[in-house]
């Protein structure tokens, strides 16, 4: 694929730096970004709808300079990233993030950070244990997460503590969401999470009993993008048949991503704002968790 869109020199004044001076009086930022993408079927039809809409983009990257302060510009440059390929036609992206006025207290004349991602499906995983030094297994999922070849987490929730839904009496549960992108098929990856369950002492005997550790594949692909699976498989079901019901997992998930959206029915009609699900369940079951462990 050669085809691309490059928007160039997208400037706005933001706060991200690691000196206090950066985060108080902030600095001018400007960001390239390239999209590869097919634009066929843009030139054979003149729609918009056939390609990306480039002042959109921009305006997503302006929002992420002057939005919340972070220590990094290569963490700017990878949310900015991300952003882009949530436009389910961009099968990669480059993105560098200029930041011409860093203090770097000798003569230059630029500072750039450069990162490129392709368009693998966006997966959204939910993790729960009730049994053990919990925080700590919930820390130690996350880095075998982030350990496995072929998925890349991009947003990571606050932990929630909540209270047991169904099943037998047992424990509170602490819970917590994951988001990224995965070139595992939707089987291969969920084997993957129960190998991670597995070597954290994860059984199943009793249905929504206790565990140690639990990772739900919530979601795979985007709901209406061209990489969203749906399976009404009992080994796989997706997306997960009770995600919509559960504020213990739409808590952390629009924690982990503002932007959410969940499938609950069929055509466009039926994909849903998380914010919008959450807001017609009782969220009194879920409160603030513990920090995460150190790693």
């Amino acid at each position: 694929m050669t085809d691309r869109i490059v928007l160039q020199g997208v400037s706005a004044h933001g706060t991200h730096g690691v000196l206090d001076v950066e985060k108080r009086d902030g600095q001018t930022f400007l960001v390239d970004v390239t999209m590869t993408l097919d634009l066929e079927p843009a030139g054979r039809s003149d729609a918009l709808a056939a390609t990306v809409n480039y002042a959109a983009v921009a305006s997503d990257v302006v929002a992420r300079i002057t939005g919340p302060s972070f220590d990094l510009i290569e963490r700017l440059a990878e949310v900015i990233a991300d952003d882009v390929l949530r436009y389910d036609l961009v099968d990669a992206v480059e993105v560098v993030v200029h930041k011409p006025e860093a203090p770097v207290g000798h003569p230059f004349t630029d500072v750039q950070v450069q990162v490129s991602r392709s368009n693998a499906a966006h997966v959204v995983i939910a993790l729960g244990t009730n049994l053990g030094d919990r925080g700590q297994t919930l820390t130690d999922a996350v880095v075998a997460l982030t350990a496995l070849p072929g998925l890349t987490l991009t947003g990571v929730s606050d932990i929630v503590a909540t209270d047991p839904v169904g099943g037998p009496d047992q424990p509170e549960y602490l819970n917590a969401v994951v988001v990224g992108r995965s070139l595992l098929h939707p089987t291969d990856l969920l084997a993957e999470l129960h190998r991670i369950e597995a070597d954290h002492g994860r059984t199943r005997e009793v249905r929504w009993g206790a565990r140690t550790l639990d990772l739900d594949l919530v979601q795979y692909g985007r709901p209406g993008g061209h990489r969203e699976v749906t399976s009404d498989d009992a080994r796989l079901t997706l997306p997960h048949p009770r995600a919509h019901e559960r504020a213990f997992v739409l808590v952390p998930w629009l924690d982990a991503d503002p932007r959410a959206t969940l499938r609950v029915g069929e055509g466009a009609h039926g994909i849903r704002p998380v914010v919008d699900l959450l807001a017609d369940l009782d969220r009194s079951g879920v409160r603030p968790g513990p920090p995460w462990e150190q790693q």
